[in-house]
């Protein structure tokens, strides 16, 4: 039923590449992202579920506020 209705729309095949686009697109820059980070920041995010002091807010260079 789906297959039919798609196909009756016209330029449909318009928004199956834009969105394969838009797709590729986030995640190349998620990479690019990934190999930029600070690798300090990478290493204090990942480390925050295991801090048993929640109420002392601190920054990745380990500063506390």
């Amino acid at each position: 039923m789906f297959k039919e209705v798609l196909q009756s729309i016209e330029g449909i095949e318009f928004y199956t590449i834009v969105s394969m686009i838009i797709l590729i697109l986030f995640f190349i820059g998620i990479l690019i992202w990934l190999f930029k980070v600070d690798k300090k920041y990478i290493k204090h995010m990942s480390e925050l579920p295991l801090k048993e002091d929640n109420n002392q807010v601190s920054n990745y260079l380990g500063e506390s506020k």
